[in-house]
């Protein structure tokens, strides 16, 4: 089974496609958790509730984590608490690109 870094490596290079920036650097994805029985779980949010992309980011993160070997099944949970804040969840570089000093 992949190691939480090794699925999160594996997520960053998967952009919100408005603001091109890629979901772990946003803080969009909150958690990740690896089950014995080769179940991976992600608990991540969006940028807001009613984000047209939200469909597609979700298959992206489950395609893109069921292509590491040992994962059988990805579930992904979108979560709306804790409010996503870019100015405490976001990387620095994020924050930099999105004018959040």
């Amino acid at each position: 089974m992949p190691t939480k870094e090794e699925i999160f490596s594996k997520l960053e290079p998967i952009e919100d496609p408005e603001l091109r920036l890629g979901l772990v650097d946003l803080g969009l994805i909150y958690d990740v958790t690896v089950m014995d029985n080769r179940i991976v779980n992600i608990f991540m949010t969006l940028t807001t509730p009613g984000c047209p992309y939200g469909p597609q980011l979700i298959k992206a993160v489950e395609n893109a984590v069921k292509e590491l070997d040992g994962v059988e099944k990805v579930d992904v949970e979108l979560v709306w608490e804790p409010p996503w804040d870019p100015t405490e969840m976001a990387s620095e570089y994020a924050r930099d690109v999105l004018g959040i000093w």
